[in-house]
């Protein structure tokens, strides 16, 4: 017990750290990329890491919150055009998956089932439970998923500041103590009882979606009109950030060399793939451009949720296509993957 607490407390000394290295070099998202580049460099280096997975649960609540108070009637009258870009997002998991499936099959050598759900690009959680129920990779697969996740989440952010000029300091939320008790009560009531409810009824991401939807559900009758403080969202990003980076603790050379590396051309692929459907969308201009590249990019639901506030885009227009690429690929991986198993095994 006091070897994991210390285990623990190194781990969130050494994402403090990486948040005070981000903020002092003027980096886009210290709050995020630092505890992430932070806990990645101490992996490499060797250091015992540990997460706190109820905690980071408790904070994706918080960023459930944060977007479901964005939704607002001006979002309805986009529908339109979200019909639109949402139906590409079907296609986007398939041209996806056809250039991750072959890349690992037969170019990194991983089997059918640790193949197959390293080239959905779904959620994290969601894909380790799969692929380990098909007979694949776990750590592999955790390996892969972190490594896409991190690079998505690392090069946005640089890309959109250093590139295009997109400010990421935009607002995310009020100080705590310029927001109304009764406000703070209200949003804490929604993100708890969210997230109980979408437990309940098997929600997948319940911990995120559940508060989303019951937070829209009460900005929409306007009983919610703040977002969760701007140091609740802070804390959010940090533990985010901090989960994905701890995903590397452990870390041999061997992994290095074969799971990162495989997860990193994947990415690249991946990016380059999400870029030809961002250019179309762009040149039809059905959404602006940071809610199109946010929306196609192969992230984590949460992380690009984040970025899209620091950036000042409709974050809600964003979880929109990341849940359905993420409710797609829920419900077709496991029926394609039996189709693909049959044949491997022909």
């Amino acid at each position: 017990m006091r070897r994991s607490a210390m285990t623990v407390f190194v781990t969130l000394l050494i994402s403090a750290a990486g948040v005070a290295v981000f903020i002092l070099l003027q980096l886009p998202l210290p709050w995020l990329l630092g505890p992430l580049v932070g806990c990645l460099v101490a992996a490499l280096l060797g250091v015992r890491m540990q997460g706190m997975p109820r905690t980071g649960q408790v904070m994706r609540t918080i960023l459930g919150v944060a977007v479901g108070a964005t939704i607002t009637p001006a979002l309805f009258a986009q529908l339109d055009v979200l019909a639109r870009t949402l139906a590409l997002v079907p296609l986007l998991v398939i041209c996806v998956g056809a250039v991750g499936y072959p890349l690992f099959r037969r170019g990194f050598g991983f089997d059918h089932p640790t193949a197959f759900y390293a080239a959905m690009p779904g959620g994290l959680q969601d894909m380790l439970l799969f692929g380990e129920e098909a007979g694949g990779d776990v750590r592999a697969l955790s390996l892969i998923h972190a490594t896409r996740v991190l690079i998505v989440v690392i090069v946005l952010p640089f890309v959109f500041a250093f590139f295009y000029g997109v400010e990421l300091n935009q607002p995310i939320g009020a100080p705590l103590s310029s927001v109304p008790p009764d406000q703070l009560l209200w949003m804490a009531a929604a993100g708890l009882a969210g997230w109980r409810i979408a437990s309940r009824i098997g929600l997948f991401g319940a911990s995120i979606l559940g508060p989303l939807f019951l937070t829209a559900a009460l900005a929409l009758g306007g009983v919610i009109e703040h977002r969760p403080p701007a140091e609740a969202i802070q804390a959010a990003q940090f533990f985010i950030g901090f989960t994905v980076g701890v995903k590397y603790a452990g870390m041999t050379w061997r992994e290095l060399r074969v799971d990162v590396t495989a997860g990193a051309v994947f990415t690249v692929l991946g990016l380059a793939v999400a870029a030809v459907f961002a250019a179309g969308i762009l040149e039809l201009g059905w959404l602006p451009f940071t809610e199109t590249v946010l929306s196609f990019s192969p992230g984590g639901q949460a992380e690009m949720a984040i970025v899209a506030l620091v950036a000042g885009a409709d974050a809600a227009v964003v979880v929109a296509h990341h849940l359905l690429r993420i409710v797609v690929v829920i419900i077709g991986a496991p029926l394609v993957d039996r189709a693909l198993g049959r044949r491997a095994r022909c």
